[in-house]
């Protein structure tokens, strides 16, 4: 079983998503694939170096959380995933914005332009997995145009994600065929006790990819290296632009920007990652 075979019957379904969800968890309870997941709940010893099987089943994983947000059925949604063992996140409204769990699906303007990004309500719940976030929270959002531009941050081409009802998205299955596509990786983001580790898969020495350098272009397109350092930080915080980035103001053009290898923190230590980033 996996999660493909899942994903793909969800959108062959015309009755209730409950008749393919029930029997699919079913099965999933009588093996071993809840532990088999629990093999990425926690940034241990480089296991996406030698598992790729696994991020590519939690990539599927992420299109079937993608598939069921697009008309969410949230008691549905939830009773999968905590099967699964994952544990949702709840959003309180007086809770600070936060990047690692909170995803804008919309911005109200505020008045002033220096208004800091608020939450105003959370549209779908978050999920982790021990320390691995599997998906962020939805949340809607009123914030100055300096902090959060609406018709941007709530607009503009999400990255790592392959469906979402309000914008486009761009996840590197975009474009192969119908086996190929499966071969996709799940970002992997950690939130440690040293730190937030930002797609550490990218940091496994066998893959020879480039760190995010956080002062200068490094191993970068062209349209990347158009860029500021910031820009290209929020790019990989956020998964998106939260304002139109200096370079183009058309969301053509972001669509087109390859950030898939980009990572925070850069360079190693305790085997992991390097220096703890923050998230804000």
């Amino acid at each position: 079983m996996n999660a493909r075979a899942l994903y793909e019957a969800l959108l062959d379904t015309e009755g209730p998503y409950e008749d393919v969800i029930a029997p699919w968890l079913a099965q999933a309870a009588t093996g071993d694939y809840r532990a088999r997941l629990q093999t990425a709940a926690f940034p241990h010893d480089h296991w996406w170096a030698n598992d790729g099987d696994l991020l590519e089943e939690l990539y599927a994983l992420s299109r079937v959380s993608d598939h069921l947000l697009l008309d969410p059925q949230l008691p549905l949604y939830l009773r999968l995933f905590t099967a699964l063992g994952m544990t949702p996140f709840d959003i309180d409204t007086t809770s600070p914005f936060d990047p690692f769990l909170h995803e804008i699906t919309e911005v109200e303007q505020a008045d002033h332009p220096h208004s800091p990004i608020e939450i105003l309500d959370a549209r779908w719940p978050g999920l982790m997995l021990g320390e691995l976030l599997f998906s962020r929270a939805g949340v809607r959002v009123r914030a100055g145009a300096d902090h959060a531009e609406r018709g941007v941050a709530d607009r503009w081409p999400l990255y790592w994600t392959h469906r979402r009802a309000h914008r486009p998205t761009r996840d590197l299955s975009q474009g192969w065929g119908s086996n190929s596509q499966w071969r996709t990786d799940f970002r992997l983001d950690y939130r440690t006790p040293d730190g937030d580790l930002l797609n550490v898969a990218e940091d496994a020495p066998i893959d020879g990819r480039p760190d995010l350098h956080p002062d200068a272009p490094h191993n970068l397109g062209p349209d990347e290296r158009l860029l500021t350092p910031a820009e290209r930080r929020e790019l990989l915080r956020h998964r998106t632009f939260l304002r139109a980035p200096a370079a183009s103001s058309d969301p053509d053009w972001a669509a087109d920007l390859f950030p898939w290898e980009w990572r925070l923190p850069a360079g190693p230590v305790d085997g992991v990652g390097s220096a703890p980033c923050s998230s804000a």
